[in-house]
């Protein structure tokens, strides 16, 4: 029997990638890891005892949808972090983290056809890889919009084709950007809304990583909607415990929308989804609850900034990231690099090409390495120093 074609086109995903890459050379030195964004700095202290509390819940079922405890906690999140009152009822769904639900949102929300033709789904590149898989899961075409430093990493998807608008289902934005660290600005989240009216198509906001920021908060797309009086079903915001709060084996998150969106994945939900153990939803609803130890954790990061900073003070192109917790070195070839910082020192990053796709000839992440600045401040500094000496230093 043959294999499903929606998949064919898939290429190997960006770790296996990697080691196939390094792993039949030795390392160069002592291994650092700076490929992967598993936050390593501590999560809060009163999650263990919540945890141990709890554990009698593994006994039962968890609530599909969200605890009335955990939704009203993200519910009231929100409000103070952007002003936006939602009803957790009908308005937040809660995760098992937020890769399950950009995946299956897309299942739920994007029709087979539009205008008569089969669907677009509208992808910044480079890119989160599930983007593209839901894609391929619903039929729809990747349009793969490239995104380069003159325009501030932010793709341009308003010089699409009226054409390809009119065909689109679904458009993506990581706000800040994976990997380059980059914001989208109020400016830009208002147009985007105003073409998604135009056109009919929905955005899929992700701010996964929206509480790591250098000086101003990002703008939320929650917040704009408001301000301007967006149609609450032509967006879809995503967010998660695992940057924000070093949770990332808690596998929490939440997506938020107009009724209408939230019903349809909730109904997809109840066939196909795995809810969070009622445990971990309690540890969540603490975690939302308090921001202290947000504070501290951004803290850790503004440090990094500054000695990144610091460090490749004078690499030509090099970007200062504005938040998240990558940087998106410059370089001649980005798996040459990767390959030499590997051979020569045993660190650890990631091919800027294994997160893009080519579109005409041309990737947009080819020339670029993506480094997690995720150890401890001592081991970000010995590696990024490493990483200059390599690379940079003539």
């Amino acid at each position: 029997m043959d294999l499903p074609e929606r998949f064919s086109n898939l290429p190997a995903y960006a770790f296996p990638r990697l080691r196939a890459l390094l792993d039949d050379y030795p390392a160069g030195g002592d291994v650092l890891h700076m490929s992967i964004g598993e936050p390593k700095h501590p999560f809060p202290k009163f999650v263990e005892n919540i945890l141990i509390e709890s554990m009698q819940d593994f006994n039962n079922y968890p609530s599909n949808d969200g605890t009335p405890e955990l939704l009203s906690a993200i519910s009231n999140w929100i409000n103070k972090r952007y002003g936006v009152s939602l009803n957790p009822e009908n308005q937040i769904l809660s995760l098992n983290g937020t890769r399950e639900g950009l995946f299956n949102a897309q299942i739920a929300l994007s029709p087979e056809t539009k205008n008569g033709k089969s669907t677009k789904v509208l992808i910044p590149n480079p890119f989160y890889q599930v983007y593209a898989v839901g894609a391929a899961t619903v039929g729809a075409e990747p349009v793969f919009v490239p995104a380069y430093a003159e325009n501030n990493f932010m793709p341009d998807y308003f010089s699409l084709p009226k054409e390809v608008l009119d065909q689109t289902s679904i458009l993506f934005l990581c706000s800040p950007a994976n990997p380059q660290g980059t914001m989208a600005t109020y400016d830009y989240w208002a147009e985007l809304m105003r073409l998604a009216e135009k056109h009919d198509f929905k955005i899929f906001a992700d701010e996964c990583y929206s509480e790591i920021y250098r000086d101003s908060a990002p703008i939320g797309a929650l917040q704009v909607a408001q301000d301007i009086g967006a149609d609450p079903e032509k967006l879809v915001v995503f967010h998660s415990l695992s940057k924000r709060s070093n949770l990332p084996g808690l596998r929490s998150g939440f997506a938020a929308s107009g009724p209408k969106n939230i019903f349809e994945m909730k109904q997809l939900r109840n066939y196909s989804g795995a809810p969070n153990p009622t445990p971990l939803q309690k540890v969540a609803t603490a975690v939302w609850s308090d921001e202290n130890h947000v504070i501290e954790n951004r803290k850790l990061y503004q440090k990094k900034y500054q000695l990144a900073d610091n460090i490749f003070k004078g690499v030509k192109g090099y970007n200062s990231p504005q938040a998240g917790f990558f940087l998106w070195l410059p370089v001649e070839n980005g798996e040459q690099a990767t390959l030499n910082l590997w051979k020569q020192a045993g660190i650890r990053v990631l091919p800027g090409s294994y997160l893009s796709r080519d579109v005409m000839n041309r990737n947009p992440g080819e020339r670029y390495i993506r480094v997690a600045m995720v150890a401890p401040f001592n081991e970000t500094k010995h590696g990024l120093q490493t990483i200059k000496d390599n690379l940079y230093t003539l």
